[in-house]
């Protein structure tokens, strides 16, 4: 995997074989922040990367930038990998191993990101208890955002302040904010527009 910008832009970074996860690609994690650069300034982000798997996210908006990040995930190898990495480029992410719904039942802390890759075989109730724990809770900032990634076959568009999606290839990014309660959907060729920042 590649961090697409910031401090280490271009830098690869190769996880363990073996780790279960299915990681954002590239030219996914490349679209998503394109949309994400015309919403914030990256510098001091305070970001929650939850089901974090290899630390994808979490690399790239540490290398934006954005501290403290928060990366939990039920996997120890993992969590080890996200250690290490963290450790040698010297970000500023705490890696937590737990179960998501365990951390998300005792956190008290808000965020201005909150980004969930859950396993895309979950049921929709398993997606739907996420964004209902994070609002219930009031984890995210006023200002903030919530992206969920998941399959067409999950469908989130009726969840509380769900503001919009977009779609590249099989996957789907779904995103909330406070208040918000529109609809708009891109397809893959207006969601890549190769306008990331240099």
């Amino acid at each position: 995997m590649r961090i697409i910008s910031g401090k280490y832009k271009g830098r690869r970074i190769f996880p363990p074989k073996g780790l279960p996860v299915r990681p954002t690609t590239d030219m996914s994690k490349e679209a998503l922040f394109n949309v994400l650069n015309n919403h914030f300034n990256f510098e001091g982000l305070k970001v929650l990367d939850l089901f974090a798997g290899t630390g994808n996210i979490s690399f790239e908006f540490a290398s934006r930038g954005s501290t403290p990040i928060t990366a939990v995930d039920a996997d120890f190898g993992c969590i080890k990998f996200i250690k290490q990495v963290a450790s040698e480029y010297d970000f500023n992410i705490a890696a937590t191993k737990s179960d998501v719904f365990t951390f998300l039942e005792r956190n008290k802390a808000s965020y201005d990101i909150i980004f969930a890759d859950p396993p895309y075989a979950l049921d929709q109730a398993t997606f739907e208890k996420i964004i209902l724990l994070v609002f219930e809770k009031d984890m995210l900032q006023e200002d903030g955002m919530m992206i969920i990634e998941h399959s067409k076959y999950t469908k989130l568009d009726h969840m509380i302040h769900f503001y919009f999606k977009k779609s590249y290839g099989g996957s789907i990014f779904s995103f909330f904010e406070i208040g918000k309660s529109n609809e708009e959907e891109i397809e893959d060729e207006d969601l890549f527009d190769g306008s990331e920042e240099e």
